[in-house]
């Protein structure tokens, strides 16, 4: 198994990198999230987790060691496998999943494409205690702000933004003012977006 991988790269793409390592080019299955931080950068590191099947041996990478324990995690749940787990992580932030899955947002994990409902419950009722653990030692914002977040979210994209970049811009608000209101926060959100 390998723990990680560091080199030139070569090529990136929201999907996937190329790193150059010891003459070997790697290709590297990665998240959006693994992308934003690595993207423009001409060397790099990423933490791996490598997948061993009959026809294939792919490797995923990984910017932080959260990130990738947050991977291992939802694969080792019944029906999520390694490419569901990276669209996972594309579509929401750790953090983001994390409070999801902590406090039972069904249908945060269901606007995930390819999570229908009896999976999005299997991931709660497989991880909820793993990942509570998680969530007590770091700042999540719990169910008091999913009220003012979806609001706020479901405004912004009847107003025509893209929803990844509301929530992006909502979940920095809500970091800087836990107390803000609804209104504060689409207002805010404009600004920004």
């Amino acid at each position: 198994m390998y723990e990680f991988i560091r080199g030139n790269i070569v090529d990136v793409n929201p999907a996937s990198i190329i790193i150059e390592a010891g003459g070997i080019g790697y290709f590297i299955n990665v998240s959006l999230n693994t992308y934003s931080k690595i993207n423009g950068k001409r060397e790099g590191k990423l933490l791996l987790h490598q997948v061993v099947r009959d026809d294939a041996h792919i490797l995923y990478g990984f910017f932080d060691k959260g990130e990738r324990d947050l991977f291992r995690n939802l694969i080792s749940v019944s029906g999520v496998g390694a490419a569901t787990a990276i669209v996972m992580l594309s579509s929401l932030n750790k953090e983001e999943l994390i409070a999801a899955v902590t406090t039972e947002n069904v249908a945060v994990l269901k606007a995930v494409k390819g999570i229908g409902a009896k999976t999005a419950q299997r991931i709660i009722i497989d991880l909820k205690d793993k990942l509570g653990k998680l969530a007590d030692s770091s700042h999540i914002l719990l169910s008091s702000d999913n009220t003012i977040r979806n609001e706020s979210l479901s405004a912004l994209v009847m107003l025509g933004f893209a929803k990844r970049d509301a929530e992006k811009a909502i979940s920095k608000i809500l970091q800087e003012q836990p107390d803000a209101t609804v209104e504060s926060v689409i207002k805010q959100a404009l600004k920004r977006l």
